[in-house]
């Protein structure tokens, strides 16, 4: 929005240089990434499942900012996920350091509801399942 207004500000002081007037500008006019975008249709076991990441998530991270894998999943597999749908991101680096985030995936249907741990605060979002069936790339281990 910022941006926009330096815009505007730069595109007054020019017309006001040259002496030409501008065209009054409308809401509708904005650029359409300032538009409000259109929610589609959630499929209901997605929102269901989206949700129970999040809460879980959460839940754990409150308890702990930084949980290892095993309690990832755990947590998860406890708020009904299950178990083959449950895939988790290493919480150590090979060299035995603590990562800088952790990813989680349930796979529900033709999604995956994707969950992230970083510095103690939680990002959930949906993505579509990859073409392997999964929602890792690589080994999950």
């Amino acid at each position: 929005m910022a941006a926009l207004s330096v815009l505007a500000v730069t595109a007054l002081a020019l017309a006001a240089c040259t002496g030409t007037s501008l065209p009054a500008s409308s809401p509708s006019s904005a650029p359409s990434s300032l538009a409000p975008v259109a929610t589609a249709n959630v499929d209901p076991a997605v929102e269901d499942t989206r949700l129970a990441v999040e809460g879980t998530l959460k839940k754990l991270v409150t308890a702990n900012a930084k949980p290892d894998r095993e309690a990832v999943r755990a947590a998860l597999v406890s708020a009904g996920i299950p178990t083959a749908n449950v895939e988790v991101s290493v919480s150590r680096t090979p060299t035995g350091l603590d990562v800088d985030a952790m990813e989680a995936a349930a796979l529900t249907g033709e999604n995956c509801v994707m969950g992230q741990i970083r510095d103690g605060g939680v990002a959930v979002t949906v993505l579509p399942v990859l073409a392997t069936g999964k929602c890792f790339v690589g080994d999950t281990r």
